[in-house]
C-alpha cells in the first residue's frame, strides 16, 4: 500500500487518515467534495508535502473518478466520503442518499474499472476499504456488544444509507471480485472534529458561557474511540486485512453522554480556571430527546486486535483532555469555520415528518 487514494480526505477522520499516512512516506492523493464538513486547512502539514495531492471533486462524480484512478495508478482506496451527521439526516435524509449511497457506487464503478486494467502483483496487491459506522447495527440494550455477524438494523436515515453502501460494497466484492473490506467504527473523537458533533460542542459552549444541550435525559451510552487511533487501525486494515472479511473497531470506553458533557466540563473548569462560566456543568440543559435515538452502543474489536495487532493507545479521560487542549489552542480553525457560514449553534434533526 504505497499510492492511497482517499476519499472524504479534508474531513475529519480522513484529515486524521492523511496526515498519518502522509507522514508515513505513503504517496496520497486527498479527494474531497469541500462541502460544508471539508476544509482543507484539517490535512495540516500533509497539505504541502510533496507525498500528497489534493484533488476537490464529487464522489459522485464518475469522469471526475475515472480521470483521477488513471493518473495517480492507486494500489489501495480508503473510502471514507460521508454524510454523517444524524440530526442533518433527519432533516435531510436524500442528501445521505445521494452521497453515501450513489456516490459509493459510482466509486466502486470507478475502481473496479480501474482494477480490471490492473495486472500481476499491482492487481493482487489492490486493495478496497469501505470505512462505515456502528451505526448500522441499530441500538443495544444494558448487556452485549455488535460483532461482525450482528444483523444490520439502522434506525436513522443517516445508518441506513452507511447501511445500504455496505451491502454495495459487499456485493461488488462477491459480484466483480474486487478486494473490498468493510470496517465499522464507534463514536470517534479528537481534534478538527466539527463544532456540530457532541465534544465539540460541549467544548465550545462551555467556553463561551452558552447552554450546553444534553438530548433527552442523557443516558444514551456510547463507546467513545480517539481519532488518532482509529486511523491506526484503518492504516492496518488496508494494508494487511483479508478482503471479504468486516473489522469492528472499537476502544472498550462505554460513557453515557451525560457522563461525557461532565467530564468535558470538569476539564474546561481544569483548563480555563479563569472563566467566568465555572463550574461549566451548571451550563448544562436537558432538551428534546433526537427521534429514533439509540440507546447504546459498544462494539468488539477482537478481529482487529487479534489478527493485525492493534490497540487503542490513548483512553478516554486522556483523549478528552488532549482533545480540549486542541480546541483552546487552535481557534483559528473553528472560528474560520464559523466565518465560512456554519451555525453550530442551531438545532437540527427535530422533523417527524
Amino acid at each position: 500500500m504505497e499510492r492511497i487514494l482517499l476519499t472524504g480526505g479534508a474531513g475529519f477522520i480522513g484529515s486524521c487518515v492523511a496526515r498519518r499516512l502522509v507522514g508515513l512516506g505513503k504517496s496520497v492523493t486527498t479527494l474531497d467534495a469541500l462541502t460544508y464538513a471539508g476544509h482543507v486547512q484539517s490535512l495540516g502539514p500533509a497539505l504541502d508535502k510533496p507525498n500528497h495531492r489534493f484533488e476537490q471533486a464529487d464522489i459522485r462524480d464518475g469522469d471526475a473518478l475515472r480521470r483521477i484512478f488513471a493518473e495517480t495508478r492507486p494500489d489501495a482506496v480508503l473510502h471514507l466520503a460521508a454524510e454523517s451527521h444524524v440530526d442533518r439526516s433527519i432533516d435531510s435524509p436524500m442528501d445521505f442518499v445521494t452521497t453515501n449511497v450513489q456516490g459509493t457506487v459510482t466509486l466502486l464503478q470507478a475502481a473496479t474499472e480501474h482494477w480490471n486494467g490492473l495486472e500481476g502483483a499491482e492487481q493482487a496487491r489492490f486493495r478496497f476499504l469501505h470505512v462505515s459506522t456502528d451505526e448500522v447495527y441499530g441500538s443495544l440494550g444494558a448487556e452485549g456488544v455488535f460483532t461482525d455477524a450482528t444483523p444490520y438494523r439502522p434506525n436513522s436515515p443517516y445508518s441506513a444509507s452507511k447501511a445500504a453502501s455496505d451491502h454495495f460494497a459487499r456485493a461488488w466484492h462477491s459480484t466483480f471480485g474486487l478486494p473490498v473490506l468493510v470496517s465499522h467504527c464507534s463514536n470517534n473523537y479528537g481534534p478538527y472534529q466539527m463544532p456540530e458533533k457532541l465534544v465539540p460542542v460541549v467544548v465550545l459552549a462551555a467556553l463561551e458561557g452558552r447552554p450546553i444541550p444534553v438530548y433527552g435525559d442523557g443516558s444514551n451510552v456510547r463507546d467513545w474511540l480517539f481519532v488518532e487511533d482509529h486511523a491506526h487501525a484503518l492504516e492496518l486494515i488496508a494494508g494487511r486485512g483479508t478482503p471479504g472479511e468486516v473489522y469492528n473497531v472499537g476502544a472498550d470506553a462505554e460513557m453515557a453522554n451525560i457522563d461525557m458533557v461532565r467530564t468535558l466540563c470538569g476539564w474546561m473548569d481544569e483548563l480555563v480556571p479563569e472563566s467566568p462560566h465555572r463550574p461549566h456543568a451548571d451550563l448544562i440543559e436537558f432538551v428534546t430527546d433526537r427521534p429514533g435515538h439509540d440507546r447504546r452502543y459498544a462494539i468488539d474489536s477482537s478481529r482487529v486486535r487479534r489478527e493485525l495487532g492493534w490497540r487503542p493507545s490513548v483512553d478516554l479521560h486522556e483523549g478528552l483532555g488532549r482533545t480540549v487542549r486542541w480546541y483552546l489552542e487552535n481557534r483559528w480553525w473553528w472560528q474560520a469555520i464559523r466565518e465560512g457560514g456554519f451555525e453550530d449553534g442551531r438545532r437540527q434533526g427535530l422533523h417527524r415528518g
